[in-house]
């Protein structure tokens, strides 16, 4: 009596072997280039286009006119114009960016979708705030870095050039933060997409214009402290990204008038500027742990 043998092929042991268990990151990295490739699709990316090289390409041809900004000529003078349009233009690219993210891939059921794999709603979350930085951030890196490039090639004398591009590259970091925090946490409270979509705008309204009208208007009616000026001013990112701005080239403050004064007293300078980049930075934290906490707790489907 004879018995076979079953003999199987080591190439065949290879294929069937279990992988490896994917990393979180890995899957997080995975929904980033996801969500990087629809963004590179999308509408806003082109209205995001448009709108940096309207403000930006307006503020450079002012800054390229025969003139001296607080001591500032050449191409230092064109980027700190540019810190001034990032101030401007950074905080309503951020929020179309990003207003719609999370309530449109509820509505459409691309985020219960995703969820059928293995992986979890924080793992799709901070893969979109990846890929939404990412795409966000790479038109200011560039325009700053030719900047920079052009400058040191055509005016290596310029010793303001380098430090200009470092501080405007530092502000438009900390808004777009800012911003993008408060972006995904409007998506993540909104409703519908049109409710987030006029929920961004007049956010961008209250931080860009309404603001400095209403507190204004508050000056021109009651006597304020200065202290108090100062609180209501930067409390508002925008504000406090330009208080930077202006701490980096005018340390004495003296364009702000008694409140440059008041802060050049008490603040000094340097506080002014840290305090200018870090308080945006901490509101975008904030806004994005909380938008984070709201995608956790709500259904995946609006």
């Amino acid at each position: 009596m004879t018995t076979d043998t079953l003999t199987l092929d080591p190439t065949l042991l290879q294929t069937v072997a279990p992988q490896p268990p994917v990393t979180r990151w890995r899957r997080i990295l995975v929904v980033a280039r996801l969500e990087g490739a629809d963004s590179l699709r999308s509408r806003w990316l082109q209205f995001a286009t448009a709108i940096y090289a309207l403000v930006f390409g307006g503020f450079i041809w002012l800054g390229l006119r025969e003139s001296s900004v607080l001591g500032f000529t050449g191409l230092s003078r064109v980027v700190l114009h540019m810190a001034n349009a990032a101030v401007l233009a950074v905080p309503l690219v951020a929020l179309v960016a990003t207003c719609q993210a999370v309530v449109k891939a509820r509505a459409s059921g691309h985020l219960e979708l995703l969820l059928v794999a293995p992986l979890r709603r924080s793992d799709w979350f901070l893969g979109l705030v990846l890929a939404r930085t990412a795409v966000l951030l790479a038109p200011l890196l560039a325009m700053l870095g030719v900047a920079a490039l052009v400058g040191r090639l055509l005016d290596p004398e310029d010793q303001a050039l380098v430090p200009m591009t470092v501080h405007a590259l530092l502000v438009s970091v900390s808004l777009l933060w800012a911003y993008l925090g408060l972006g995904l946490l409007i998506s993540a409270v909104a409703r519908s997409l049109e409710r987030a979509v006029v929920l961004a705008l007049l956010a961008w309204l209250l931080s860009a214009a309404l603001h400095d009208f209403a507190l204004i208007g508050l000056l021109l009616q009651w006597r304020v402290p200065t202290a108090v000026v100062f609180g209501l001013a930067a409390v508002n990112p925008v504000e406090a990204a330009r208080l930077a701005v202006l701490a980096a080239v005018d340390p004495d403050l003296a364009l702000l008038g008694p409140v440059g004064f008041w802060m050049a007293n008490h603040l000094g300078p340097q506080w002014t500027y840290t305090f200018g980049l870090g308080w945006p930075a901490l509101v975008g934290t904030g806004a994005v742990l909380l938008a984070g906490r709201r995608v956790w707790k709500r259904d995946a489907v609006a």
